[in-house]
């Protein structure tokens, strides 16, 4: 799909005080405040429990089932210079690519000498910006000893133990993201439950989400910018559900925005998007970029956090609910003194209605 070349990123940007940056999460997982934008527009000040209620009978509610993995690492070359690894996709059982943080960088067929040399991993090239590593052992069991999370970087503290737990969705099974699917830390298992119960169906897609998602967007007529690829994947059960929710008439709610973009990338005809598998699901690298103008085919509302200023999920957002709306919420949000980002309060966006 093309982009509107009119767009600019000053269309996307606010004002943020850093003081409301949420630098922890609130003491409950469904602790936070929820603001609505429905689809005459209308703000509403609620609260993250009130959500069943906006919610019907028939609804889907589609998460990202992704797991954050311990992506972070330190140690040093085997020269002596320091090194920071951050694992950003896990490539095979004992291969990654990561960004390198270093005053040189790797050359082939350098080894790295992380967690106190309890690790050792061998540079072997370089895919763009990031690094291709070969462990001396299995990637994920080696994480999940001696990693750290990855906490975003506009979170000041270490992560800690806290951050292990609650950076992380009450539903994430499958490992390889470095970054949590923010909107789903809401979700407790009681509330998933209750939302059962009124009959508000579930299903998961998993997307690994990379830490380009915290990139911001470097030029000023967005048509430019190139997206960073994620590998989605989308079972044939949530497809099935999703063709039963249509047939019904009932809604398909994205949780986050990386639920948006797996939906949309299985939906899109667009050559090289997505894949079918043999088992009937459908997968692939996604890139797409949802700006305004896009035509969302399976989204009909979204679940989500506060995003960063100048942010391609701000653009998102915007293309569901229209740009004027959108920076009328956030200057609510601000001026209401809501908490942003990740370990923030949330949003429920309705598109507007016709």
């Amino acid at each position: 799909m093309s982009i509107d070349p009119s767009l600019t990123i000053a269309q996307f940007d606010y004002e943020l005080p850093p003081e409301l940056i949420a630098q922890s999460p609130p003491a409950q997982r469904q602790g936070s405040r929820l603001l609505h934008l429905d689809g005459a527009g209308q703000l509403h000040d609620r609260q993250f429990t009130d959500l069943p209620g906006l919610l019907r009978k028939g609804d889907l509610l589609v998460f990202n089932d992704t797991r954050v993995i311990k992506a972070r690492l330190h140690g040093q070359k085997s020269s002596g210079g320091k090194v920071e690894v951050l694992i950003e996709r896990v490539t095979g059982p004992d291969t990654a690519l990561a960004h390198i943080r270093a005053s040189k960088s790797p050359k082939p067929g350098t080894l790295l000498e992380l967690a106190d040399g309890k690790v050792l991993a061998d540079c072997t090239g370089r895919e763009d910006a990031l690094f291709a590593l070969r462990f001396h052992e299995p990637v994920l069991d080696m994480l999940e000893q001696y990693g750290a999370t990855p906490l975003p970087p506009y979170i000041t503290h270490a992560a800690d133990e806290q951050d292990e737990s609650r950076y992380q969705t009450v539903y994430a099974r499958h490992p390889g993201a470095v970054a949590a699917p923010t909107a789903g830390l809401h979700f407790t298992d009681d509330m998933l439950a209750t939302l059962r119960a009124q009959g508000v169906d579930q299903a998961f897609v998993t997307l690994h989400v990379g830490a380009g998602t915290f990139q911001p967007v470097r030029v000023d007529n967005i048509s430019e910018h190139v997206m960073h690829a994620e590998r989605y994947h989308v079972p044939a059960a949530t497809l099935a559900k999703i063709e039963a929710t249509r047939a019904a008439g009932g809604r398909i709610i994205a949780v986050g925005t990386t639920s948006v973009r797996s939906l949309e990338s299985a939906a899109s005809k667009e050559p090289g998007m997505n894949q079918r598998c043999a088992d009937g699901s459908i997968e692939g690298d996604t890139r797409l970029f949802i700006t305004p103008g896009f035509q969302y085919q399976w989204v009909d509302a979204l679940i989500t956090n506060f995003h960063l200023p100048q942010s391609t999920l701000l653009m998102l957002v915007s293309a569901l609910a229209g740009i004027e709306p959108i920076q009328r919420a956030y200057q609510h949000a601000v001026q209401s003194r809501y908490r942003f980002f990740s370990y923030g309060d949330a949003m429920f966006i309705e598109p507007p209605t016709p």
